[in-house]
């Protein structure tokens, strides 16, 4: 099994996320890995490491989350893992839950989402997001 993270989806994966379902209620499962040190976009000077910008667009991403109707479920640093192989851990796993992808893409194309996504990039040296629907959903 081949295992690549990234920090932005790529054509074909955001085309499929605008295709079927777009009404129900989701889940993203988001697998992270940061960056030693935080590297932002316009070449600010910062002593951040990759999960203190990260931490940042965290606390910020909540009220994003919220304002679409969403809501975070869990978040905690990865420990070790149980079972399975994998060549590198990730560092953090994060949930949230949105009413529907069309909410999750209203959030992101948001102004304020656009500027606190800053700190996301800066900090992630990239992950896996898995889209989830609860049993009835």
């Amino acid at each position: 099994m081949k295992v690549e993270n990234k920090v932005n989806p790529n054509e074909e994966q955001m085309a499929g996320f605008l295709e079927g379902d777009v009404d129900s209620p989701i889940e993203m499962v988001n697998l992270l890995k940061f960056k030693d040190k935080a590297e932002y976009e316009d070449g600010r000077d910062t002593d951040l490491s990759g999960e203190e910008a990260y931490a940042i667009y965290g606390l910020e991403v909540i009220e994003h989350v919220k304002k679409v109707g969403g809501e975070p479920i869990f978040f905690g640093k990865v420990e070790r893992l149980m079972l399975g192989e994998v060549e590198e851990l990730w560092d953090m796993v994060a949930i949230a839950k949105y009413p529907s992808r069309k909410a999750m893409l209203k959030m992101i194309s948001d102004p304020d989402y656009i500027e606190s996504a800053k700190h996301r990039s800066a900090g992630l040296k990239g992950q896996l997001n898995i889209e989830t629907k609860t049993g009835n959903s």
